[in-house]
């Protein structure tokens, strides 16, 4: 197998380079280094987003008559890699990453004409309304109700865990229409306007100190029915394919070879004598993480193949999830042990949140506390205990690669 790049893909890989080179400010890459979730905050990421979609580079994965690229599966790799060596902050998925792709394959064309161009020129900017109190995993079990009245849906529950809510002005939700014997019928797919009457957000403060996740509380919202994706009471199937694209629609390993290199550098600074027992056993760690990455980027190469020809990510959306979030998990690990106790200083203003830090108050001389690869680590590690939990716990996604992956 000859898996150089062509004379048009080094081509196209300097082509990137330079336009990273060029629009990338430094505020933005700097940024994308310090960064102590999976989600740049609003104004980074939008910031970054904008820089794209005046490129036409927003929405790569999509059909070029939606807005997108038409890029081969190697130019997306490419793509993927170069911004992430770059440290170019990651734009939301949760609009072109998620509601975009089904808006194509399960939207009306009104829908797709209205919401598209706008969820690429950052005039909406959305979030994910799944989960509930007693519904995670177990989706199917969802209680937020959506009656019928006239031309509307009147929509009353609790949706949590609503990355950016305070930030968003749409989000797409899954609601109830109906009570059927089989609980995955009678659910709705239904994009609902965040400035409608009835809707309240409050925050959830993650273990790291920000304000990323949220409750949102729904009383008496009416929404259109030509809100809803694909038909009443089969919004299971709209979900379903979604969470394809959530767990597996991404291209993980490039940003992971960027942190190893970055974990390596601490384990230079920290662990200088090659000799030291701690050092070598991280080292060790660190390098067989790295030909886990390498196992990664082959399934990832896979679905990108499998979505270049039209098709969903499948079953291995699965792999790429449990896989990419244990071994996220695995990373944060191994930085935390490296930057040892440099990593107990909690410092927000040194770095880049996924949202604001309630309560925190910067100190005035605003200076970080010992060498700068140690001011993420810890709230990083934070926020990545929740990577096997979100989109589905890895439990649940052992057992779908169980039954559809392995048959049994």
């Amino acid at each position: 197998m000859n898996i150089d790049w062509s004379a048009e893909d080094l081509a196209f890989r300097d082509e990137v380079r330079a336009f990273i080179a060029a629009e990338l400010t430094p505020e933005l890459r700097r940024a994308g280094n310090s960064l102590t979730s999976v989600y740049a905050d609003y104004a980074v990421g939008m910031g970054w987003q904008k820089i794209l979609h005046a490129k036409g580079w927003a929405a790569p994965a999509w059909p070029e008559e939606f807005g997108g690229r038409g890029w081969s599966v190697s130019q997306r790799y490419i793509f993927a890699t170069e911004m992430a060596a770059a440290g170019a902050p990651p734009v939301s998925p949760m609009g072109i990453g998620m509601c975009g792709p089904v808006l194509i394959g399960h939207g009306t064309p009104e829908q797709q004409a209205y919401f598209l161009p706008r969820m690429l020129n950052g005039d909406d900017f959305w979030c994910q309304g799944y989960s509930e109190p007693q519904s995670g995993s177990d989706l199917a079990t969802l209680q937020m109700s959506a009656v019928e009245d006239g031309g509307d849906f009147v929509c009353t529950g609790h949706k949590l865990w609503t990355t950016h809510a305070h930030e968003a002005n749409w989000i797409f939700c899954l609601v109830r229409t109906s009570r059927e014997e089989i609980p995955q019928k009678g659910i709705t797919f239904l994009l609902i306007d965040m400035t409608s009457p009835g809707v309240e957000v409050t925050p959830i403060v993650s273990l790291s100190g920000e304000h990323i996740q949220n409750h949102v509380f729904f009383t008496d919202v009416r929404v259109p029915k030509a809100n809803a994706v694909g038909p009443v009471g089969q919004g299971w199937t709209v979900a379903k394919y979604l969470m394809q694209f959530e767990r597996g629609g991404g291209v993980a390993s490039p940003g992971m070879r960027a942190r190893i290199a970055k974990a390596a550098s601490i384990l230079e600074a920290q662990f200088p004598d090659r000799d030291d027992a701690e050092g070598v056993s991280l080292r060790s760690q660190l390098a067989e993480a790295a030909v886990q990455v390498d196992a990664l980027a082959a399934i990832e190469l896979r679905v990108m193949s499998a979505l270049s020809v039209g098709g969903a990510p499948g079953p291995e959306s699965s792999i790429l999830k449990t896989v990419g979030t244990e071994l996220s998990q695995r990373l944060t690990e191994i930085a935390l042990a490296a930057a040892g106790s440099y990593a107990g200083v909690y410092q927000p203003h040194m770095v880049s949140p996924g949202g604001p830090s309630p309560g925190f108050v910067p100190p005035p001389q605003r200076d970080g506390v010992g060498p700068d690869y140690s001011w993420t680590v810890a709230a990083k590690y934070l926020n990545d205990r929740a990577g096997s939990i979100y989109a589905g716990t890895n439990e649940i996604q052992r057992n779908i690669m169980a039954k559809a992956v392995l048959g049994l």
